[in-house]
């Protein structure tokens, strides 16, 4: 008989394997055991939040200090860990077994100083989180603001290894308390850093302020305990749109959700690259690179490309030159990147399939053996499935003008691919009023910066408690409680006059 595999429970430094259920992974290629939520949802929070000040014990030196080391020990040479999640991982996950082990290798690099460093000090300001920061107001006030911590609940996405560690960090950075519910397509990544932490440093503070768990979401008496504000202070979630739906019912004074929603994302072909050889083949490898990160399981992958070939025939045939072009690149990008999807969705192939039969208006280049296609529009309109594409497979669209472009825009486009990197002064003011969250150099879509913003918010920011502490005398500033001497515009206004009394 075969032992199904455990993922543990970690409150707070303890590893916990009591009180197993089975569970199955998303896609159903594993099931495996897991401690019953239900029993240990009132250990899980921290309770009150004056228990975050063990934290604020140590410097940010000292966090960078404890990131760096967990960094050496996030080896996947050596970690028994993460060897054990990585490989319990290619079944789950959404990815081929090359893009979660190219996942898991990267881990450590996230955890290098310098870089932990830059992201803090663009977003939330290293200042702020170390100490008051001061300035003073026009009135003669003082004002000292302050980043704080925060007890906060996870629910992180599954579609890459590396965003359980981002979420690790910045609970670290911003001296906060997590509980991270692991999703079903990645039951395991966030275990085995949790693990690594308390093999490293049990009794630290940063080690004793995180816990993981898995629990099926949708699981109302559970999350009805959980998800109340003198339990946790924010809700981080990452997700589908009914996912996120379910969690808003939990929304209320004193609990905050930051959502990190569902987004498409797309790519703008500007004029210039068809006028050359060099010009498409330049634009068709970045292209690939933007479809197949991922086998475009990413909200940051291209789905649609709006390309200015012009929609005259000779402009329709440049561009299903493009797109055999793209094809062919799409082939060729290391398997640390993109492979072959992992399995076609089958609805998306009959929709494919069906294009075959209709030369007239769409253009299929590939695709028949599963390893993703390219659909060239023949008319200046993408396809009926837009929303569907997936498993690399894209649609090229021929268009006339940028014009055309701004209404495909709207609040669901995350990132815009552009070439050449010229277009992007006529697009950079203009796509960010049609909804686009982040402009990007073509092929450069899945290089996520995170010193930068996230879906149009600035996470860090959010994910943080920023406190006043408010200065005044009378000497320095006007008192509510003396009458001026010479009234104020604002009281003049106010006070009746002569007649009215």
């Amino acid at each position: 008989m075969t032992t199904k595999p455990i993922a543990p429970m970690i409150i707070r430094g303890e590893v916990i394997t009591d009180h197993l259920i089975e569970v199955g992974g998303r896609g159903g290629d594993l099931a495996f055991l897991t401690p019953d939520a239900h029993r240990y949802v009132d250990r899980m929070p921290l309770g009150h939040p004056a228990r975050l000040a063990d934290l604020y014990k140590l410097s940010f030196d000292d966090i960078l200090d404890y990131a760096e080391a967990l960094g050496r020990q996030l080896d996947l040479a050596s970690n028994r860990h993460l060897q054990e999640a990585c490989e319990l991982s290619y079944l789950t996950a959404p990815t081929t077994p090359s893009l979660v082990k190219a996942s898991y290798m990267g881990l450590s690099r996230m955890l290098e100083r310098g870089a932990i460093v830059e992201a803090v000090e663009s977003t939330v300001g290293i200042q702020h989180l170390e100490g008051w920061v001061p300035q003073r107001l026009r009135d003669g006030t003082e004002l000292e603001v302050r980043c704080f911590g925060a007890r906060t609940l996870h629910i992180v996405a599954g579609n890459a290894p590396g965003l359980s560690l981002l979420t690790i960090l910045r609970n670290m950075v911003l001296r906060s308390d997590a509980i991270i519910k692991a999703p079903s397509n990645d039951p395991f990544t966030a275990l085995a850093i949790a693990r690594t932490m308390i093999d490293m440093a049990p009794e630290h503070p940063l080690t004793r302020h995180l816990s993981v768990a898995y629990w099926k979401g949708g699981d109302t008496a559970f999350e009805q305990r959980l998800y109340q504000p003198q339990n946790i202070e924010k809700i981080v979630a990452w997700g589908g749109f009914a996912s996120l739906k379910h969690v808003t019912q939990y929304v209320q004074p004193g609990l905050e959700l930051i959502s990190l929603d569902p987004k498409r994302s797309a790519s703008i072909i500007g004029r210039e690259t068809f006028a050359s050889e060099a010009g498409m083949r330049e634009a068709a490898i970045r292209l690939a690179s933007d479809i197949g990160a991922l086998n475009q399981k990413g909200c940051v992958c291209a789905r649609v490309i709006y390309a200015q070939s012009g929609t005259d025939a000779q402009g329709i045939e440049q561009l299903n030159t493009f797109g055999r072009y793209v094809y062919e690149a799409l082939g060729q990008l290391p398997d640390s990147l993109s492979t072959a999807p992992k399995r076609y969705d089958p609805g998306l192939k009959a929709h494919v399939d069906a294009l075959r039969l209709d030369d007239e208006w769409y253009r299929v280049i590939g695709g028949k053996d599963g390893e993703g296609a390219i659909i060239v529009s023949q008319i200046a309109e993408p396809v009926s499935f837009s929303t569907l594409l997936d498993d690399r497979t894209a649609n090229l669209v021929p268009i006339d003008s940028l014009d055309d472009v701004m209404d495909a825009v709207d609040a669901y486009t995350q990132t815009v691919g552009v070439y050449p990197e010229s277009l992007k002064n006529e697009l950079k003011n203009v796509l960010p009023l049609h909804g686009a969250q982040r402009i990007v150099s073509l092929g450069y879509a899945a290089a996520m910066k995170w010193a930068g913003p996230q879906d149009a918010i600035e996470p860090l920011r959010r994910m943080g408690k920023w406190i006043c502490n408010q200065i005044a005398s009378p000497e320095t500033t006007p008192a509510p409680w003396l009458r001026p001497a010479v009234p104020s515009a604002v009281q003049a206004a106010n006070e009746p006059s002569i007649q009215e009394a």
